[in-house]
């Protein structure tokens, strides 16, 4: 049994008690209860790709740009044994990377302790050129020492026409996968316009979304929001949330935030950053706990 199994155990009978003496959670949160428990390692599929992983995805890229995060700044001993400790102790098998992020040696560094089979890495490609995002699949499997990835994303699309505009690289990632260079490919969306393109194109086979119950560094309203994933959802996109804590807008609504991510109805899976093992686990024990 792992260790957030039992503190899960022991948050629900809390949590019950509390919620018997004062009021229900629905009227504190204003939004239904779920209906089930949830634990960051519960092993989820994304959409039709057939990809299983688990419900929580260690962030590599909190305030990522320009080859640095918090999480590399880190360094690489503090931040692999992070990932290594994630994967043993709290059962999260779902990477997330970026190229931006320049996190791509240091997931590399876990990985390689780690059975490739067991763990789900998915990264993101600024650019807009096919040659050079052919060279990315060659240069980024290097970078994470793997003969393949699991999911490649177009980093950050805006356009409400990126369907068309940016069909060359496309295609460049529809033949990677056809010869097992990657196995799934998507985007990850900047605009409201840009998500219900994803959401129309049959192409995009998972996308990554900015949800939390305020509206922070997202698309638009949180409600609209989940509109537009509701019919990716119908068409078997795969849904991976992103800015669940609004880039930390909610750092002290946490508990809120992840509830409002689990109970939405609408995200497979949701990555957040930490920055420390006492971080993650206060992730896993909100999620058991929600």
């Amino acid at each position: 049994m792992l260790r957030r199994d039992f503190l899960r155990k022991t948050a629900t009978g809390l949590s019950a008690a509390w919620l018997g003496h004062r009021t229900s959670l629905a009227a504190v949160l204003a939004f239904d209860a779920p209906t089930h428990k949830y634990a960051a390692h519960d092993t989820v599929t994304l959409g039709k790709t057939g990809i299983r992983t688990s419900r929580l995805a260690m962030g590599t890229g909190t305030i990522g740009y320009a080859g640095h995060s918090n999480q590399t700044r880190l360094g690489m001993s503090p931040l692999t044994r992070l990932l290594l400790d994630g994967y043993h102790t709290n059962g999260l098998r779902f990477f997330d990377t970026a190229d931006s992020y320049g996190s791509h040696p240091y997931v590399a560094a876990a990985v390689k302790q780690l059975p490739r089979d067991k763990v789900t890495i998915l990264t993101k490609s600024d650019h807009r050129d096919p040659t050079t995002m052919r060279a990315d699949l060659d240069r980024f499997r290097k970078e994470l020492g793997v003969d393949y990835i699991d999911i490649l994303l177009i980093h950050c699309v805006t356009e409400s026409d990126w369907t068309t505009r940016y069909r060359g690289i496309m295609d460049v990632l529809s033949e990677a996968k056809e010869k097992g260079i990657i196995r799934a490919h998507g985007c990850s969306c900047h605009s409201i316009e840009a998500l219900r393109a994803a959401a129309a194109s049959p192409w995009v086979e998972i996308d990554l979304v900015r949800l939390n119950p305020i509206g922070s560094h997202m698309d638009a309203a949180p409600d609209t929001v989940i509109g537009v994933i509701k019919q990716m959802r119908a068409s078997g996109k795969g849904i991976v949330g992103m800015k669940i804590l609004g880039q930390g807008d909610l750092r002290h609504r946490q508990s809120e935030a992840i509830q409002f991510a689990l109970n939405s109805g609408v995200l497979d899976a949701f990555t957040i950053g930490a920055e420390s093992q006492s971080e993650q686990n206060d992730l896993t024990e909100r999620i058991a706990a929600a």
